[in-house]
């Protein structure tokens, strides 16, 4: 749409200077202004500078804004067009006497999908692309232009809902993913309100940041070599079972359950390495800098994020390894305990759980490891492949090591960030709200010589509940099986993700899901519908454990359930101000569906409606 009004513009200015001959209704002054403007809005598009384009632009242009409904299908009309001219090209070995095999690179499908065990079904059309055109796309993910990269120079400081971050990129304070609401509520607020906000944001974008060159290295050695090492995922798909050479109905439907698992499988490979490919990309762009900058805006609970998506400082372990703070500062003797401190959290496994001394004496035990691990990352002992979070234990080993061998580790410039996290944020905060003695212990707002592990906790209650259920006779209780199968699978890792996501109303099936995935990753179990049953159980028993040990929290929750309830009654968000004075409507809305009728097929748009949910 912008690019039309843009040729538009520029075609409008191009033909009143042709026609200068021929109409002389145009003052001279004016033509010359038309032209001065053609050749400004061609030198700001060489320079890519679209949001000046579009502000000089929309001036003089009084059409009006693309409808949905147009958008849809001239996106539509353009897919055609792409299936209907791109085609891969006939491999190089190809024997000259045969019929050349050209493939089409995309091709428009449908596919049927079972909705509910009621047999009910949807059918919905995709874009497959071939194999091959895949293969190109992971090998080509790091030249794909990213708009949002960091920024060279430190961001706009914020002064309203769309004046700060990028210098010429579109950047919105919040993202309100179409909340009109939620929008409205921003513009409305007066700036001195959001002042504080808009500071905080100032502060986070203006902290300099760069590439750390020897972890960033490490990175691309274990890429190059084919991955699968230090959470990397495998460069290599898994091979396709073969069909097996039988008539027995049986072991084929085992054998196409299997085909479809690893085909899922490698799909979300293929989606991971084209993951790492755009932060590396990112890195290599940005090793040689100085520094760099993070513009940060908020979603619409006021919680800050980067703008640029790939490598921030909030991403996976390789991206926070990567990454350390440019401004540099002496570690004196605190953070040198702290860098210890932090090795030990980084390492885990347990260790993140003993008390401060318990965690610097177990760095200090493995100082040989530490420098093993600096001097031959690859090729030594490999100790920092061991941690929780490798990359980051890597980044902290160099540091320490450096810091150590100099003439005055205290008086050593340290670049790395050290965390300080909450227990289980959304649980403390239910705690404090109920007064929760008892709660408050389990997740450290109150003090202790040891860090207390709710996540912990909670594993402990639901291996005591399955070592009951797995006591009892499985043709009374079936799920006695799936105890027995379990008991020896239940530790912190596998209740984590539910513990956390409860205090956000998480339900049964985000709860099994969630296990069902750890389940998955751990490969014990072999056969889906085992994985799928045992989920199932453990989460049902997950939530039972939860809701024993956190009581409180419960009954607050059901609290604010019921006033949710009662303002959505009157067709009213819930709505609240932060103590920033950030203005916070929740954006949960009914959504009507528009069916729209394109070249390619009828497309069904889901459209916000005024009912709140």
């Amino acid at each position: 749409m912008h690019q039309v009004r843009i040729h538009k513009f520029l075609e409008m200015t191009r033909k009143k200077k042709v026609d200068k001959d021929q109409e002389n209704g145009e003052s001279d002054a004016a033509m010359k202004e038309r032209e001065k403007l053609n050749k400004k809005v061609t030198n700001l598009m060489k320079k890519q500078k679209l949001k000046a384009v579009r502000g000089i632009v929309s001036k003089h242009d009084a059409s009006k804004s693309w409808s949905l409904e147009a958008r849809a299908k001239v996106g539509s009309r353009l897919i055609e067009l792409l299936t209907q001219t791109a085609f891969i090209q006939p491999p190089a070995d190809q024997l000259a006497d045969g019929p050349p095999d050209i493939r089409p690179a995309f091709v428009h499908t449908f596919r049927t999908v079972a909705k509910d065990a009621k047999n009910a079904s949807r059918r919905y059309g995709v874009i497959e692309c071939d194999p091959l055109v895949l293969k190109g796309l992971e090998k080509t993910a790091r030249h794909v232009v990213i708009p949002y990269m960091p920024m060279l120079v430190p961001p706009l400081n914020w002064t309203g809902y769309d004046k700060g971050g990028y210098f010429f990129l579109p950047s919105y304070v919040m993202r309100i993913h179409g909340a009109r609401q939620q929008r409205e509520a921003i513009k409305r607020t007066p700036r001195e309100q959001l002042e504080p906000v808009f500071k905080a944001l100032d502060a986070l974008g203006n902290t300099r940041w760069r590439v750390n060159k020897r972890v960033l290295s490490v990175v691309d050695r274990i890429w190059a070599s084919g991955g699968h090492l230090a959470d990397l995922v495998d460069r290599n798909d898994v091979p396709l079972p073969e069909e097996p050479d039988t008539e027995d109905e049986t072991l084929l439907k085992k054998w196409k359950w299997k085909v479809k698992s690893v085909k899922k499988e490698n799909m979300e490979r293929h989606s991971q390495r084209c993951d790492i490919e755009l932060k590396l990309a990112v890195a290599r762009k940005m090793k040689d800098e100085e520094g760099f900058y993070y513009p940060h805006n908020l979603d619409f609970r006021g919680r800050a994020y980067p703008m640029h998506p790939y490598l921030n400082h909030l991403g996976s372990d390789v991206c926070r390894g990567i990454l350390e703070f440019q401004e540099g500062r002496p570690l004196g003797k605190s953070g040198l305990s702290w860098l210890k401190i932090h090795l030990a959290n980084l390492y885990a496994g347990g260790v993140d759980k003993l008390s401060l001394e318990g965690r610097i004496a177990f760095t200090e035990n493995h100082l040989d490891d530490i420098f093993d691990s600096v001097d031959k990352p690859l090729e030594g002992r490999r100790w920092w492949l061991k941690a929780e979070d490798p990359f980051q234990c890597l980044a902290v080993c160099i540091n320490l090591a450096e810091a150590l061998r100099s003439s005055s580790p205290e008086t050593f410039i340290s670049h790395i960030p050290v965390h300080q996290d909450g227990s289980c944020n959304g649980l403390q905060h239910y705690a404090a709200l109920g007064r929760d003695k008892l709660g408050a212990a389990s997740v450290n707002l109150v003090t202790g010589e040891k860090p207390a592990d709710v996540y912990s906790g909670i594993a402990v209650r639901v291996l005591e509940i399955m070592r009951r259920d797995a006591q009892k006779d499985p043709v009374v209780f079936p799920e006695a099986l799936r105890a027995k199968l379990l008991i020896n699978q239940v530790d912190r890792k596998l209740v984590k993700q539910t513990v956390m996501t409860s205090v956000y109303g998480v339900t049964y099936i985000g709860a099994r899901d969630q296990i069902k995935r750890r389940l998955k990753e751990r490969g014990s179990i072999s056969d889906d519908a085992e994985i799928f049953g045992c989920a199932c159980y453990a989460a049902k028993i997950t939530l039972t454990a939860l809701g024993e040990m956190f009581e409180a929290a419960r009954g607050i929750m059901s609290w604010l359930g019921e006033c949710a309830k009662i303002i959505a009654s009157e067709n009213q968000p819930v709505r609240w101000t932060t103590p920033l004075g950030l203005p916070v409507v929740q954006p949960y809305r009914k959504f009507g569906r528009h069916l729209i009728k394109t070249s390619l097929q009828v497309l069904t748009l889901q459209r916000e409606t005024e009912k709140v949910l």
